[in-house]
């Protein structure tokens, strides 16, 4: 079962390599997004470094939204997910390895354009904030990862997708910002970053179980 699913990733992560443009389309939303705040804020330093920190949350959350029609939808036109499954591995773990592969060829280049982000509009990347956006973009991916599921096959599924993940987003969003905000303020964030990784423990069982059974009744 582990050499299934690490091929599974394998193949996964290869099938993200061919399609990079779909990471590198994420990256550059996120990116020039971020650039159009000071153009509608203002060029006051103060006001940017004040909502640095929720703009990268919400434009992080948003561009993880950005590839995953494609997590599920080019496996099932074609098969594929079938030939996963008949191969033995569980609907889960097919859904784990997804979840995975997405974070780690969407959400981890988005962490590294947080950097310069955060530069730009004034508010200097702290460790703390950096691992909360980690843990949070993990979490985005897992929920992303059973919203695309549920909305595979619907004739409105670009639509429902993000309705779907959006709030269910709503947790880590506010428990990631308010650790990044409280280290960018030299404040206490344990608590904060705590219940990020709570809601992540909770999250990586439950998230793959639930698209699993979304992949077996669809």
């Amino acid at each position: 079962m582990r050499r299934l699913f690490a091929a599974a990733i394998v193949r996964e992560l290869r099938l993200a390599l061919r399609h990079a443009g779909d990471s590198l389309a994420a990256v550059l939303f996120f990116a020039l997004a971020a650039a159009l705040f000071p153009l509608a804020l203002g060029p006051g330093p103060a006001l940017l470094a004040r909502m640095a920190t929720g703009t990268v949350w919400v434009l992080a959350l948003l561009a993880a939204l950005l590839p995953l029609e494609r997590l599920y939808g080019a496996d099932h036109e074609d098969g594929g997910l079938d030939e996963l499954l008949a191969a033995g591995l569980p609907a889960p773990a097919i859904a784990a390895a997804k979840m995975l592969t997405h974070w780690l060829a969407c959400g981890v280049p988005v962490i590294a354009a947080s950097v310069p982000v955060q530069v730009m509009l004034g508010a200097a990347p702290t460790p703390v904030g950096l691992a909360a956006l980690a843990l949070g973009t993990l979490c985005l991916s897992l929920i992303g990862g059973v919203a695309a599921c549920v909305s595979l096959g619907a004739r409105r599924g670009t639509l429902l997708l993000p309705l779907l993940a959006l709030p269910l987003a709503t947790a880590p969003l506010i428990f990631g910002a308010a650790a990044a905000d409280a280290a960018r303020l030299g404040l206490d964030a344990t608590s904060d970053l705590a219940l990020l990784a709570a809601f992540l423990c909770a999250a990586l069982p439950v998230c793959p179980l639930a698209a699993g059974l979304a992949l077996r009744e669809g």
